[in-house]
Order: structure tokens, then C-alpha cells, then sequence
């Protein structure tokens, strides 16, 4: 009984810190209907959202595997972002944090023998050509993952990144990120379709989004923990695993996977986006490393080349 009173007196004061009525909302209550399974995950609406362009079955697969992607970026950046709007962390809660994410992206990295393995060649390159110009680098919830895991310096195009100090301003950083190379002639600036509509759709949200991770993002904040926390070896072997997830092994299985679908004879398709994806994709080209100071010279010479 006394619990019972707890509970009333604890809703009470809830509803009291918002100017609210409590008999209101227990009145709403009584009128509301059970929740289900089905609405609690909006599963009709889910399972709706596959609209295919051919009526190749293998495009669902396509698809639908796409958008489960999309869903674990979306559980990736919310785990970044309890990091990154924590004002005092510990070791034990960082290294979970970066081990779930990590998790995430070992399912991601598996996964890909679901599109490897689990699609004709013969309907996927039928059915891509109805996907021209999209691209999956215009995929931005994977850009903000980037965002918010390193400094900016750290993603900016190889053969430029020697020019730039983590005081250049976004928006000049920004036209020399490492993944413009996939849609920019940077001789002549000359921006493909697939990049020009992908800025027009997201520049502005990108460039609000680095500047909060500027000094929020997982490599900044670890470098502002005590450094007794920064040599814990735990925290820094789950640094490292993430970054060799993200970076290398998840990066060639999709890199492995392109290849097995756009190798054709021998010759190397065009992406649909237009994109030389070979040299964009593959990790020894860019070497995009979250936490550079956490890797030998050695290691780092070797980026992308042992797998």
C-alpha cells in the first residue's frame, strides 16, 4: 500500500515540475487503449516501406538490407552521442560505449554476406541501373558517424591532409573531405550530380553537426580524460578495435562486395553514382584513421593492406 502511495505522490510531482494535472493525464489514461506489439514497433508501417523500382525479387533483398543499415547507424549514433553530451565519463562507461558500437558494426561487417552471398549478380545489375544517380556514399547518417568519432582533420582527403590544421574552417574543410573524391574532379572542381544534390540536401545539417563534435567527438573526448584514464588498457583496445572495425574490416567487406557484383570480366564497373569507388573505398588509398596517436607508424604504413 505504501509503495502504491509512493508511486502517486512521486506522479504528482512529475506532473507539478510542468504546471500539469495529474487526475488529467490518469484520466487519459483510463481512455487509452493497451499497447501492442505491433503499433509499439510500428510494424505495419516497416514493412511498407520497400517500394522497389523492378520487379526483380532480388531488389528487395537490396533494399531492405539498406534500410536495417540505416537503422543500426541511427543505434551507432545515439551511443556516440550519450558520449558526447556526458560532461564527466568514466574509463568503465567510455569502453562500454565504444564496445557496443563496435558491436554494431561487427553485425554491420557480417552482414554483407547477405548482399555477397544472398543476391543474383544477374538481377543486381539489371535492377542498378534503375538506381542511377544515387549512391551509398550519400548515405548521412554514416557521415555523421564520421563526424562524431574523430577530429575533422583525420577525414580529410589523404592527398590534401597535410594542407589543413584542425583550425581550418569547416566550410573550406568540408570541399576537401576524403569522400568528395567520390563525386569532385578536384582539378577543376566540377562536382558530379550525385554530390551537388547530396550537399544541397545535407551541407547545412553536416556543418551544425561537426561543429557541436568538433570538441565532442569520441577521439576529443577521450584525449580530455585524465591521462592515467587514456593509458587504461581496456579503453584503449576497444578504441582500437573500433577503429580497425570501422575504417578496415567493415569498409573491405563492403569494398569485397562491390567488387563481386561490379568486377565484370575483369573490367571494373562504373558506381552508380558515377564514383571511381575503388580508390574511395578502399582503406590503403585513404587511410581514414579515428585515433591516429593510438597506432604505430608501422601499423598505420600498413592501414587497410593486411586483410
Amino acid at each position: 500500500m505504501g509503495s502504491k502511495v509512493n508511486i502517486t505522490n512521486q506522479l504528482n510531482e512529475k506532473y507539478k515540475a510542468i504546471d500539469q494535472d495529474l487526475n488529467d493525464h490518469l484520466e487519459g489514461l483510463l481512455h487509452s487503449k493497451p499497447i501492442t506489439y505491433w503499433d509499439y514497433i510500428h510494424t505495419d508501417a516497416l514493412l511498407n516501406l520497400q517500394l522497389p523500382r523492378t520487379n526483380f525479387p532480388d531488389e528487395m533483398v537490396f533494399i531492405m538490407y539498406h534500410q536495417i543499415t540505416e537503422l543500426l547507424f541511427k543505434m551507432i549514433l545515439t551511443e556516440i552521442e550519450q558520449v558526447a553530451k556526458s560532461n564527466q565519463i568514466t574509463e568503465a562507461v567510455f569502453t562500454d560505449k565504444i564496445m557496443r558500437i563496435s558491436r554494431y558494426f561487427d553485425v554491420l561487417t557480417s552482414s554483407f554476406s547477405i548482399m555477397k552471398d544472398g543476391m543474383s549478380i544477374e538481377q543486381y545489375n539489371q535492377f542498378r541501373q534503375t538506381l542511377i544517380p544515387a549512391s551509398g556514399f550519400q548515405s548521412a547518417q554514416y557521415r555523421k558517424i564520421e563526424f562524431a568519432s574523430t577530429e575533422l582533420i583525420n577525414l580529410i582527403d589523404k592527398r590534401f591532409r597535410a594542407d589543413f590544421n584542425t583550425e581550418t574552417s569547416y566550410e573550406n574543410a568540408f570541399e576537401y573531405l576524403y569522400w568528395q573524391a567520390a563525386g569532385k574532379d578536384f582539378k577543376t572542381g566540377k562536382k558530379t550530380y550525385t554530390l551537388t544534390v547530396f550537399e544541397a540536401q545535407y551541407k547545412e545539417e553536416f556543418l551544425r553537426f561537426s561543429k557541436f563534435y568538433k570538441t565532442n567527438n569520441l577521439w576529443s573526448k577521450f584525449k580530455s580524460l585524465p591521462k592515467k584514464s587514456q593509458q587504461n588498457k581496456a579503453l584503449v583496445e576497444a578504441m582500437r578495435h573500433y577503429d580497425f572495425t570501422v575504417n578496415v574490416k567493415w569498409v573491405m567487406a563492403h569494398y569485397n562486395t562491390a567488387n563481386h557484383y561490379l568486377n565484370i570480366g575483369g573490367k571494373t564497373a562504373e558506381a552508380t553514382g558515377g564514383s571511381e569507388w575503388v580508390k574511395y573505398m578502399h582503406p590503403k588509398y585513404q587511410k581514414r584513421i579515428f585515433f591516429p596517436e593510438l597506432w604505430t607508424t608501422k601499423e598505420i604504413e600498413a592501414w587497410g593492406t593486411n586483410i
